[in-house]
């Protein structure tokens, strides 16, 4: 069982409960030894094995599954008329971990970022398709598949080492995570109306 205290997940958990979405939720807590033969230039652990940074969620479709990081970001307050800047930074730790997890697990298995922008208010209607409450926040979901991500990747900030995409490309690559989106054919139960409260 995946952690359950940081709030992100959990409501993207939850939309995935409401939506009959199969899913099985990694734990956060364990680090995965990295296997022998495979490469990774990340950080060493104490005893001076490397590690492989793990992903949150394994989502099950009947063509595609998915490999899930979600990535929290908050979203600012903004005037009605103007379009909030959304944050696509990852970590090139990000980046190359997920790309170890997609050998391990083969043929089948694509690796994603699934974005999750928190804002206490009800965003400005039309700024996204999949727009959901929960305990007490407003949460929008926008996904990226991780080959699209680095075909476009810009670096942020070489000493902490940040990748991003501009806005432009961001709108372009990303799409709401819905099935049908995102190659998950699977049989997502009823249709979840643009603002929706889910419980915990």
């Amino acid at each position: 069982m995946a952690q359950r205290r940081y709030q992100y997940e959990r409501a993207f958990e939850s939309f995935l409960r409401y939506r009959q979405i199969p899913y099985v939720a990694v734990n956060e807590a364990r680090k995965a030894a990295l296997p022998d033969g495979a490469s990774l230039s990340i950080s060493s652990s104490g005893e001076g094995k490397r590690t492989l940074k793990s992903f949150d969620f394994v989502i099950y479709g009947s063509s595609t599954n998915l490999l899930v990081e979600i990535k929290g970001r908050k979203l600012a307050a903004t005037s009605p008329t103007a379009t909030p800047r959304l944050e696509s930074w990852v970590t090139l730790d990000d980046i190359e971990s997920l790309r170890v997890w997609e050998s391990l697990f083969g043929f089948g298995f694509e690796p994603a970022f699934v974005f999750i922008y928190r804002c206490h208010s009800q965003p400005p209607d039309g700024l996204f398709q999949e727009v959901f409450e929960f305990e007490g926040s407003w949460y929008m979901l926008r996904a990226v598949l991780l080959q699209a991500y680095v075909e476009r990747m810009r670096t942020r900030s070489p000493r902490w080492r940040t990748v991003h995409l501009s806005r432009s490309d961001f709108e372009q690559v990303s799409h709401p995570f819905a099935p049908g989106h995102m190659g998950l054919t699977c049989d997502a139960g009823p249709k979840v109306p643009v603002l929706e409260p889910l419980s915990a």
